[in-house]
């Protein structure tokens, strides 16, 4: 399917769920790992506000895209953003949805909002 870049100038973004490592295989406990690079994968959770709008997001970054100086609830840039379509059959069941991945994470600043209180 294909691969669609998410614009994210306008959005303010914020971390929900610290990085953690994304599980390949919940039975074995195998971690996934960037199938050109070999890299270990992370997933981290957070909120895409943009339009008056907010959806909570799942995202995968490679391990060596996330900055040490993360904290929960702040904003936070997702260079790369790409969004992709997905679609299984698990069970019998038809499933699908949208895999976010971005290239890295890292700390960013609330943006400035017209008529704010200085």
């Amino acid at each position: 399917m294909r691969t669609i870049r998410v614009e994210t100038s306008a959005a303010t973004i914020l971390l929900t769920e610290a990085p953690e490592p994304k599980v390949r295989d919940r039975q074995t406990g195998e971690i996934a790992k960037d199938a050109k690079t070999g890299e270990a994968l992370m997933t981290i959770g957070v909120v895409y506000i943009e339009d008056g709008e907010s959806s909570l997001v799942k995202v995968t970054i490679p391990e060596g895209g996330v900055a040490e100086e993360l904290a929960l609830g702040a904003p936070v840039s997702l260079p790369g953003l790409l969004a992709r379509p997905w679609e299984s059959v698990f069970n019998g069941q038809q499933r699908h949805g949208i895999a976010y991945r971005a290239a890295a994470v890292t700390s960013a600043a609330f943006p400035n909002v017209a008529g704010a209180a200085a």
